[in-house]
């Protein structure tokens, strides 16, 4: 595709949210007018951060990054702020805006037809599913119409219908985008070059081409830097038994181990910067409550069909070591069906009294944000141990620093470890799972999905993901959307 003059340059950008933990330091690159560019990286490599540099939220300690003059600039974001979640539809969408818009509801309804959603605009964003709060993010963003669009992992609770309108929306639009996801797939459908962060030596590197190839381009590289310091690393050894062998002799043996100490020095100095693999979490195991009565029966469900609740009859006990996945179209009342479970909160759906149950809620608004993580973790525990918190922390790459850390202060994937990690100490007897991959690197993944498949206690799962779906053995599927309602 031909692209234009340079819409966004980082000119030499250092970044630190401390001056002892650079983010980035020195990083150089630019985008051109319509070109779509996916960000990657390691978890904490700056990914984001480069996006909130974009947008001026942030300000580089060092360089300079350079707008092109009167470009418009909109984030879709990968959470509705909480804030906002009592809004309206109409509220929600008049904050794009710094003037009022007269037209506002007509805008709202063109937008929300491009990602495929049909909403009443008096409706509040915390009635909505996962999915179709993700659709109203993206609509947020593209109201405002901007010459350079930033998606923060807009795939996150999109069902596969979701996610192809997306791709093929992205494809045919005529702007400046910029992506940061970990779903290959979607990247590779649009995206024609990567900025990879390197969370090691803090810099930039840009390649053009398709995500799966500048991944395979990335790969080799890495290879080709490990044999090539294998090699070095092999003839600096060699030389230096040489050295230790002249060195206590005299004369020229003398001169000549000093020359060979030259030569290592060159070939240390030729080393180059390995950058290992990011870190994945251990494999763990969820100990499961022992519970002898059936963990949860489920008469009749809640379901969302035109905007309209209806109700659903079902037969459903759920007794130890039983898995159900739940599936159906965004916005059917599949987190619906999950939160009900775990707050008891019908009678219909009920869990039986003294079950532990492990949530992992898909926008984690059932932990506290006000609280350190390692409060979160303690209170899990029927007998606090502080070394077993830790150790249990440690596996899911929760430092003694994050620990002290407010939950609302941790990245989205740091609070989904931490959600793992919760549920070790807690050793529940029913896990209610929706959407457990969002924001999780996708190294980790099979370790967790390896953790739920060895899972012995009752267990239900909402996820659009198939390839994490397929690695667990469920005994029935619930699909929500064939179940005959009434009124």
């Amino acid at each position: 595709m031909d692209h234009g003059n340079v819409i966004i340059r980082f000119s030499d950008v250092s970044f630190g949210y401390d001056e002892d933990h650079p983010t980035l330091e020195e990083a150089s690159f630019s985008v051109r007018e319509n070109a779509k560019v996916t960000i990657m990286g390691q978890n904490g490599a700056g990914k984001s951060t480069i996006l909130k540099l974009i947008t001026g939220e942030l300000s580089p300690r060092d360089g300079g990054v350079h707008i092109q003059k009167g470009a418009t600039i909109a984030t879709a974001l990968q959470v509705i702020p909480r804030e906002r979640m009592k809004d309206t539809v109409r509220d929600y969408f008049s904050r794009a805006f710094t003037e009022t818009i007269y037209d506002l509801d007509r805008r709202i309804t063109d937008v929300l037809e491009v990602v495929n959603l049909s909403a009443p605009l008096d409706r509040k964003l915390d009635e909505f599913s996962g999915g179709q709060q993700a659709r109203l993010l993206l609509a947020y963003a593209l109201i405002q119409k901007p010459d350079i669009l930033l998606l923060d992992e807009p795939t996150n609770n999109l069902d596969k219908d979701g996610i192809e309108h997306l791709t093929g929306f992205l494809m045919m639009y005529p702007k400046t985008v910029l992506v940061i996801s970990h779903d290959a797939d979607f990247l590779n459908a649009f995206t024609e070059g990567v900025l990879h962060l390197d969370i090691f030596t803090h810099t930039v590197e840009q390649y053009v081409g398709n995500y799966l190839v500048v991944v395979e381009e990335i790969a080799a590289r890495r290879e080709r830097e490990r044999m090539r310091n294998a090699r070095l690393l092999k003839d600096i050894q060699d030389r230096k038994d040489k050295v230790n062998f002249f060195a206590n002799k005299g004369g020229k043996m003398r001169r000549l181990a000093s020359k060979l100490r030259d030569q290592i020095e060159v070939a240390e100095d030729e080393m180059v910067d390995v950058r290992p693999d990011d870190k994945a979490i251990r494999d763990f195991f969820i100990p499961a409550q022992e519970f002898a009565e059936p963990i949860a029966t489920i008469t009749s469900l809640r379901i969302i069909r035109d905007h309209a609740p209806h109700r659903a009859k079902v037969d459903m006990i759920l007794r130890r070591g039983q898995r159900i996945f739940v599936t159906g179209p965004n916005g059917i009342g599949k987190s619906t069906l999950l939160r009900t479970l775990a707050t008891g909160n019908d009678e219909h759906a009920a869990v039986t009294e003294g079950v532990r149950v492990g949530y992992y809620r898909q926008d984690f608004s059932d932990l506290d944000f006000g609280k350190t993580a390692y409060d979160t973790l303690k209170e899990a525990m029927d007998s606090p141990l502080n070394e077993k918190l830790r150790t249990v922390a440690s596996q899911f790459l929760l430092t003694s620093n994050l620990l002290k850390n407010k939950v609302g202060s941790l990245s989205e994937g740091q609070k989904g470890l931490l959600c793992f990690a919760r549920f070790v100490l807690q050793k529940p007897g029913l896990l209610i799972l929706d959407e457990p991959t969002n924001h999780i690197n996708f190294r980790h993944i099979p370790v967790i999905a390896k953790a739920i498949e060895a899972y012995e206690g009752a267990m239900i799962l909402v996820s659009h993901v198939p390839d994490f779906v397929s690695q667990i053995r469920f005994d029935e599927t619930l699909d929500l959307g064939t179940l005959k309602t009434t009124k």
